[in-house]
């Protein structure tokens, strides 16, 4: 059982894609961070 469900996001600024088909679960007691390759998140 998943807390949160994600399946296939993407998302585009102009010719920059930022996400691409991301998809992913986060269950109970998991810890979920999101950062970026400039360490941004």
């Amino acid at each position: 059982m998943s807390t949160l469900t994600i399946d296939s996001v993407s998302k585009r600024y102009g010719d920059k894609i930022a996400l691409d088909n991301l998809s992913f679960d986060v269950r109970p007691g998991e810890l979920f961070g999101f950062v970026g390759s400039n360490g941004a998140g």
